[in-house]
Formats: C-alpha cells, structure tokens, sequence
C-alpha cells in the first residue's frame, strides 16, 4: 500500500466523541485491556501542546483506560532532525505525565540517532516504524496512479505493508541493541502470527497492525493472537522441535503434493518433463494403488498427543530472543561455507537455478541437455541464488563445505613473453 492522506479531517470536539466511545468500548469489552493509544501529530510547539493538553484533561477524566498518547515524528514534522525530535518530546514531557511515544520515520540514515534523541526527550518509548517514502507506480502512457483531478497529478505517499517488513525489521532490532531495555512498538508488514513473532524476536515490546486489517477486516487481530499462542505452545513439545513454527518438516514433494522416490522403486531416477513425467505419473499411481490396497488391511493408527515437557514461555519471555544473532557483517564468519545441494526426486527439472548460477553466480551448476537434471560443482560459493529463486520449498538445501574452496576466476591469464 502507498497512502497519500491528510490525518484527519475531524474537528477536535469530533476526536474528543470518538475517543470517549472507544474508551468506553474497550473498558466494556475487554476487561484485561490496559487502554488505548492516541494517534496524532502536529507542527509547532503550539500545536503538540494544544492537543496534548485537550486530550489528556478531558479524556482522563472522563475514562481512566485512556492511558498513553502517541506522537508521531514523520518526516514532514520533522522526524528526520535528531534535535527537533528531542524537542518535542521534552514539550510533551513538559505538558503531561501519562504515557506517550514517538513513531519514528524510516527515511533517515540512522534510526537509533532519532530513537535515542526521543529517549533523552522524555519518551516512554518509540514505534517502529512508521511508512516508506515511495512512488506507487505509473501507467504505460506515464500517467500515474493515483492520479488526482484533471491534471492527474501525483506525489509520494507512505509505502506499507509486508513490502516494508524488512526495513521495519531492522529499525526494531537496532533499536533494541542500541538502547536494551527501551519499549518499542513495532509496526510494518505484521500480517500473520509469524510475522508478528519475528518482531517480538528482534525486541519489539508491542505489535501494531493496520495494513493486514485494511485487506481484511479487524478478525484478523483473533487469528494472530491464537497464532501467537500456538507458537508459544510448540516450543514447549520436545517431540516437535525440527518443526519450523506451526509447520512439520518438508517431505519430498513437488508443488506442495508429496512423492515416492522413483529411484527406489524402479531403481533409477527420471527427470519431471516431457515423456519421463509420463513414466513418473504411470510409477506414481502404480506406487499408490499398493500403498492403498496395503493400509486398508492395516488399523487406523492413532493420532499422536504431545505433551509439554518444558515450561510453555510467555510473550515477554521471547522478547529479543534473536538480537544475539544479529550484527555487523564483521561478526560473520568467513571460514564456514556451505554449498548447494539439489534434491533430485523434488526437481521439476525447470532449470531456473542453471540460468541465474550461470547469467548471476558462479556457473557452478551444470545442466544435462538431455535429462535437464541440474548438478552442482565445485565451483558453489554457497551464495544461495539458487535457493532463493528454486520453486520447490526444500528442494534446494545449503550444507556445509566438506572441501577446501578455491576460487575460480575462469580462464588463466595469457602469459605474454617479454622480448
């Protein structure tokens, strides 16, 4: 998503209505609520104060839940200066005593300079992170979308959603490496209990969905939440920890349905194209009326009950489990390679990992003419194109170097004799 919005177009009486039936909502409604945040932002000193004050005197009063209020430091107020951020905060610091934090632009060189500047300002803490500055796109005839009016203008909006995550990632984790200790609300691209959890992983505090609501409806927050609780539970169950998440470990398959090993059946492998994929299909249903005949004389078997042997950790116990895994490229070892293996039973014999090997890698993987089985040399430094662009899920697996690595340059150099 790109927005290109104003705030709001509501009058300060109109917040104060809307703000007092959302408390009111939320006090009724969830009993273990702790109250709701206030987003808002302005421009000058006078504006943060004006608001501030209006908001946290007659809310207050009127629904104790309404606790923190939440400042924005986006670029057009001036998020991208470390000293007007630390300004502001220090205003609003000076102004009230609830809660309050500020949501911290992405488009600045250095976020933690901003998220520090907020934490000596007075904040209790700082959302991470807010949009992207991007275009959305144009039209084959140059005109853009959106395109506002006769003159089909356009400007740059706030790109969101998962496109962002990886941006937002990385603020939340340096955030917290850089300030340990410092709440941080983590918001960008968090459409799935997963996603979520990667952020409370890298040392978000609190999790912010709006994009993931927009495509759906509010019903999704019910399935994060139950997601979140199962990923909890599973890191309890010994039996289930090469699991990745809520999902078991890859079986051999080809496009998500799972397949025999046509070399243990017929004691040779075939490639999966033209007339070899024939012979497979053939093999294959062959393969599985026995399977079918032969578990139909077998009992039913019984569906197997974990119990947890550990404790069942909390959400707070997970909060930056991976920032000890996280840091500079000079902490990465360059000693422990690993190359690429192709499983060929998986292989749908594609030849996409050949091409970007060949045109963007190493040309480590040579491609049979005739069977189109991809192999892989020596020449593998473990770049994992391949892998990335493989359509398989797991039919392409990084294991580590058993062998020295040379480099390959190509060609030697010609040796030009000196007269």
């Amino acid at each position: 998503m790109d927005g290109i919005k104003e705030i709001t177009d509501m009058s300060l009486e109109e917040l104060h209505v809307v703000a007092r039936d959302w408390s009111k909502c939320y006090s009724d409604k969830r009993a273990n609520s702790d109250g709701f945040i206030l987003f808002f932002c302005g421009g000058i000193d006078r504006e943060w104060l004006f608001v501030i004050l209006n908001f946290s005197s007659k809310e207050m009063s009127i629904q104790k839940s309404f606790d923190p209020v939440k400042i924005i430091a986006g670029r057009l107020f001036g998020g991208q200066d470390p000293e007007l951020v630390r300004n502001i905060c220090r205003w609003v610091r000076q102004a009230v005593q609830i809660p309050f934090f500020a949501k911290l632009t992405p488009n600045v060189t250095n976020i933690v300079n901003i998220a520090r500047a907020s934490q000596e300002g007075g904040a209790d803490g700082v959302t991470a992170t807010n949009t992207v500055s991007g275009l959305m796109g144009l039209k084959a005839d140059g005109t853009p979308w959106p395109a506002v009016g006769l003159r089909k203008k356009t400007t740059y909006g706030g790109v969101s959603g998962n496109a962002i995550r990886p941006i937002a990632l990385r603020a939340v984790s340096e955030i917290a490496r850089a300030l340990p200790g410092f709440p941080i609300l983590a918001t960008g691209g968090i459409d799935s209990a997963e996603s979520g959890l990667q952020f409370l992983h890298s040392g978000a505090t609190v999790l912010q969905v709006c994009s993931a609501i927009h495509n759906q409806d509010y019903t999704v927050i019910e399935d994060y939440c139950t997601g979140l609780k199962a990923f909890l539970y599973l890191e309890s169950l010994e039996e289930l920890q090469d699991w990745e998440g809520q999902s078991p470990p890859s079986i051999q398959h080809q496009k998500g349905k799972p397949v025999p090993k046509i070399a243990e059946l017929i004691g040779k492998k075939l490639p999966s194209f033209g007339p070899y994929l024939e012979q497979r299909k053939k093999i294959i249903t062959e393969s599985k009326l026995k399977l079918k005949e032969q578990s139909s004389l077998l009992s039913q078997l019984e569906r197997n009950c974990f119990v947890p042997k550990k404790p069942i950790p909390a959400v707070k116990d997970v909060i930056g489990k991976a920032l000890q895994y996280i840091g500079t490229y000079g902490e990465l070892s360059n000693t422990e390679q690993v190359v690429a293996v192709i499983d060929e039973e998986m292989c749908i014999n594609c030849g996409k990992c050949y091409m970007t090997c060949n045109d963007s890698g190493y040309q480590a993987i040579q491609f049979d003419p005739e069977t189109h089985l991809p192999t892989v040399t020596d020449s593998c430094t473990g770049c994992t194109l391949c892998l990335s662009i493989c359509p398989i899920i797991d039919c392409i697996r990084m294991v580590s170097r058993t062998t020295p690595y040379e480099a390959k340059r190509g060609l030697p150099l010609a040796v030009i004799p000196v007269c």
